[in-house]
């Protein structure tokens, strides 16, 4: 009791900078990763920097002409609480794995798996969740705006992984940075990396710094912090809406296994070809590139305004397809696709469309045959972030007050205000000038597009907002 009020005492007295976490929890069922002086328990594998102790600290240095290089544990883990310091010479880049492997049939043993990034870049998502050789970022800070102010450069920071289940939550300095649902990898190794510089030698001789690495396997529950529900939670577990994700709204638009929702767009029912379902994926098959000539497209059978929609797409070499919303089904009877906005689904390399239109405006990720897409995220990267093809693609679209925004894999591509002039000039000079107040009704249902190309979507999800009426 007297520890207890020693601490509620701490914390009002200094209640402007907020009670740290560290003075409210410790425990005595921590263990210690590294010993101070040796690199017994530890291992290096894939790249050639040099990895030693000096003053206390794990030390890595960048050297030339070498992959990505990995210290890891010789021991694996699977739920746990891990705590650590580093510091990272800038500009170079690091991070720390975690549930991670190194197996001989996944690119000849390369580490692959779940990795906290060390990011002293303009971009700043130090504390995002990277997939080392496997999919990119799939928990990267471009909405945490205070998760990205929270690494100091060229200073030891503090860093705390909690893994517990499928829930995957991590922390700058006290600042939580990611709030990741996700089961790809369970269990596995941590390793402490230093990145490849290609020819880059301003970052040769660079030295990574770690200390005071420390883990807890029990009581992980009780003493996991509760901040990270401050920031965006994202969930990769297939056609699954987490508990948070129901109360903030969210709802599943195909329930995964059936046609329950959904109608052809130019007819009553479900199409009776042209479609499959299997294992949890909807896909729309392959008839040699006609658009909606085969089962044709299909559409929800509930209409929206403001909304946020994600959907999980996988395409297959040389395809199109696309996301369309604000749809009229109504307006072309004929052939071809029904009338809508489109987040636009393409391979840019192996498919002609790529280069038609105007500037791009037919690429992955762009507002179909309007507006190009481009980084809108990261200051120093033009490159959209494209998970490639045969890997699942997480496209997002964000109405609100007719502000309207694309996200490809967690960084935006497009952004435009379908009341706006400029909008209305950009339609007058395209194809669907003819089309009258098109992009500009008041509502509509989302549309998954058949080109005629094998495409596959799973995880399809809306939240409904407020409806509020055009500028």
């Amino acid at each position: 009791m007297k520890k207890l009020i020693g601490v509620l005492t701490l914390c009002l007295t200094t209640v402007i900078s907020g009670c740290s976490h560290s003075e409210i929890k410790e425990s005595s069922d921590w263990q210690s990763l590294f010993d101070g002086k040796t690199l017994n328990g530890w291992k290096q594998i894939n790249g050639s920097a040099t990895y030693e102790v000096i003053d206390g600290a794990i030390v890595g240095t960048s050297v030339k002409n070498s992959r990505n290089s990995f210290l890891v544990t010789e021991a694996t883990y699977s739920d746990f609480i891990m705590e650590f310091e580093a510091k990272v010479d800038s500009p170079l880049n690091s991070g720390v794995q975690f549930r991670s492997l190194s197996k001989a049939d996944h690119m000849n043993g390369r580490v692959h798996g779940y990795q906290l990034e060390i990011d002293p870049s303009k971009r700043a998502w130090t504390g995002g969740i990277y997939d080392e050789a496997r999919l990119g970022w799939i928990y990267p800070l471009s909405t945490n705006p205070k998760g990205r102010a929270a690494y100091q450069a060229d200073q030891w920071n503090k860093f705390r992984i909690e893994a517990i289940g499928d829930s995957i939550r991590t922390y700058v300095n006290g600042v939580p940075t990611a709030n990741l649902i996700d089961n790809t990898t369970a269990a596995g190794f941590f390793g402490l990396q230093v990145h490849d510089i290609g020819n880059d030698m301003s970052k040769l001789g660079k030295k990574v710094r770690w200390k005071n690495l420390r883990i807890k396997t029990t009581n992980l529950e009780q003493d996991r912090w509760d901040s990270a529900n401050s920031i965006d939670e994202i969930n990769y577990i297939p056609n699954m809406l987490t508990k948070r994700q129901k109360a903030d709204g969210w709802k599943l638009l195909w329930d995964g296994k059936t046609t329950k929702g959904w109608k052809g767009a130019k007819i009553d029912t479900f199409p009776t070809k042209g479609w499959e379902i299997n294992d949890g994926v909807l896909s729309v098959l392959s008839s040699g590139g006609g658009e909606a000539r085969n089962g044709g497209d299909i559409i929800t059978l509930e209409e929206f305004s403001d909304f946020e929609l994600e959907v999980d797409f996988k395409i297959t070499k040389g395809a199109n397809s696309g996301i369309k919303y604000f749809v009229d089904p109504n307006l072309l009877k004929g052939k071809g696709s029904a009338i809508g906005l489109e987040f636009q689904i393409l391979d840019d390399v192996n498919h002609k469309d790529a280069k038609k239109g105007t500037a791009g405006n037919r690429t992955i990720g762009s507002l179909y045959d309007l507006i190009t897409a481009g980084n809108l995220t990261e200051p120093e990267r033009d490159k959209k972030r494209f998970n490639g093809i045969g890997n699942w693609n997480r496209a997002r679209i964000v109405v609100k007050s007719g502000d309207v925004q694309h996200w490809l894999n967690g960084v935006q591509t497009v952004e435009y205000n379908r009341h706006s002039q400029i909008f209305g000039a950009l339609v007058a000079y395209s194809k669907y000038a003819k089309w009258p107040n098109f992009g500009r009704w008041e509502k509509g249902p989302i549309l998954l597009q058949d080109h005629g190309d094998l495409v596959h979507f799973r995880t399809i999800k809306i939240k409904p907002t407020s409806e509020v009426k055009g500028k």
